[in-house]
């Protein structure tokens, strides 16, 4: 791989555990879901899960709900 930008190729290395999804066209489909859904699958044997053996280790989904939402249906007043 060639150097670009911030990437340095000298610090690859094998052994990742992520994923990234996204959609560069701001299409809005749940076939996104679904995708990050098989990512976290095929890393659960990277070890996501914490010493105990019961509790995540964090990884999940980050999505984004939008304001206008939350103004909706929340009980309270959102600025």
């Amino acid at each position: 791989m060639k150097k670009q930008g911030l990437y340095l190729p000298e610090f690859e290395h094998e052994n990742c555990g992520a994923g990234f999804i996204c959609n560069l066209n701001g299409e809005k489909t749940n076939q996104i879901i679904h995708d990050a859904l098989e990512i976290l699958v095929k890393l659960e044997h990277r070890g996501g899960v914490s010493a105990d053996g019961k509790t995540g280790d964090g990884a999940g989904l980050l999505i984004d709900i939008p304001h206008e939402y939350f103004k909706r249906v929340c009980k309270f007043t959102i600025p």
